[in-house]
């Protein structure tokens, strides 16, 4: 029996790749970015469609342009499984402009218009668009509870929810959490100690 395609509806920052290693872990084959070479305009007329043909070849998927088409998915893939991924909206703006700054993509102009596209001083227009994202997935699935799943990786969500959701068994290891600032910095640290030992000297954080 096939199971179910997997979506992940949540936007970036919200836990995307943590839920792509679990996916993984899980034995899903599961798709990430699509259309990085399309323009605003064009993944707005092609987006769709270039989701689903992706999507013959895959068990899940996740991280942009997925969730800004999440009723075609539905209407074409019937029976799948929804995940939005949230957080707080201020820890996911300061994340996300951590990230992006005043360097966008086209994924980004799409998602949040072109005249507004970075999110360094268009903070309300992505706290609008990330509201409204979450409103809109919530009303749409008001009637079908049983195909969304809601997590919020920050506050403890898990293999529990996941493998309940998705009828699936829960590993023995611990759920995957990745992209973690405190990661990054722990990260940075021990790149930063490595190029000391090679050169001699601590170079700052600014530095490399």
């Amino acid at each position: 029996m096939t199971r179910p395609k997997v979506f992940c509806i949540g936007f970036q920052k919200t836990g995307t790749t943590s839920l792509y290693a679990a996916l993984t872990t899980l034995g899903y084959r599961t798709a990430a970015v699509v259309g990085r070479d399309l323009t605003a305009e064009r993944l707005e007329a092609e987006g769709a469609a270039l989701c689903i043909e992706t999507m013959r070849d895959y068990d899940a998927a996740q991280d942009m342009p997925w969730p800004l088409f999440f009723r075609e998915l539905d209407a074409a893939f019937p029976g799948s499984k929804f995940i939005l991924t949230v957080r707080e909206p201020e820890s996911w703006f300061r994340s996300i402009e951590g990230h992006f700054g005043a360097n966008p993509g086209e994924i980004q102009a799409f998602a949040y218009g072109r005249d507004a596209a970075a999110p360094a001083g268009n903070k309300a227009r992505y706290l609008e668009v990330y509201a409204r994202h979450e409103r809109d997935v919530r009303a749409h699935f008001i009637e079908r509870p049983h195909d969304l799943l809601v997590m919020d990786l920050e506050r403890g969500d898990g293999w529990t929810a996941l493998c309940e959701f998705l009828g699936a068994p829960v590993p023995s290891e611990e759920f995957p959490m990745r992209n973690r600032s405190s990661d990054r910095k722990r990260l940075s640290f021990r790149l930063r100690r490595k190029i000391s030992r090679i050169f001699g000297r601590y170079l700052a954080p600014e530095r490399i």
